[in-house]
């Protein structure tokens, strides 16, 4: 067994297309469980990494492996109109939007240096998400059975605010969350947001009013997440 690693690297890449974010989490994924492998056949306890990538995309839809395409309300000729990207993905869930005035957060982390239970990993990355909005004066929720964070669960007003989709192997997690702060929202009306019919979408900024510091959501949620994982953060610096 190698030794626990709790220190988080966070990896700062400001706007990035969404096909350039997916080709670095998919090498620090290949890269992470290749550790593990070298480990199990001979034997040794090199540590892992993990990572956590801040970004924030150019518009795109995204695909999970349990979405249907008719949950995409746009033809190719309208996507390529409105400068919208598609791409189908490796992660779970439904369909989504990525862009402008979103957060976006990529953790890659090794389960093994924390807990091997991704029912557990899923409600904890809520729960960085619910104490964020907390902070705000906002109740976020879950939905019972419905991944992210929700406000005004149970009334005709239910709206999601952070949807999430992830993917692990040999517990080795990549994909993440998208939080909106500052969406333009209307982006949405080109999807049935995570499959789902007859519930809004909203955003930290349309909540409270005005618009929202990105670099202060970040720190909040660094805090929330540092604390649920017992973990700590370096500024990655290469």
């Amino acid at each position: 067994m190698s030794p626990k690693n709790k220190t988080i690297q966070l990896i700062e890449l400001g706007k990035m297309p969404y096909q350039q974010a997916l080709e670095l989490q998919e090498k620090l994924f290949r890269e992470t469980i290749a550790i593990k492998r070298e480990n199990r056949a001979r034997s040794t306890q090199f540590p892992t990494k993990n990572y956590l990538l801040w970004v924030e995309h150019n518009p795109v839809i995204t695909l999970g492996k349990s979405g249907k395409q008719e949950h995409l309300l746009l033809d190719e000729q309208q996507l390529k109109k409105k400068e919208i990207d598609f791409y189908p993905t490796s992660r779970g869930g439904d369909i989504t939007f990525h862009g402008p005035g979103q957060i976006v957060g990529y953790p890659i982390l090794d389960l093994d240096n924390f807990f091997t239970d991704i029912h557990k990993y899923l409600r904890f990355l809520e729960q960085a998400v619910i104490n964020t909005l907390a902070e705000y004066g906002l109740e976020g929720t879950r939905s019972e059975g419905e991944t992210g964070v929700w406000l005004d669960v149970g009334t005709p007003f239910a709206r999601k605010i952070c949807a999430m989709g992830v993917k692990a192997s040999r517990w080795v997690t990549m994909h993440g969350f998208a939080f909106n702060i500052n969406t333009d929202l209307s982006y949405f009306d080109h999807i049935i947001p995570c499959g789902i019919q007859g519930k809004g979408v909203t955003s930290l900024a349309k909540e409270l009013g005005k618009e929202i510091s990105f670099k202060e959501v970040k720190e909040k949620l660094e805090v929330h997440f540092a604390h649920l994982f017992e973990a700590s953060f370096i500024l990655k610096s290469d």
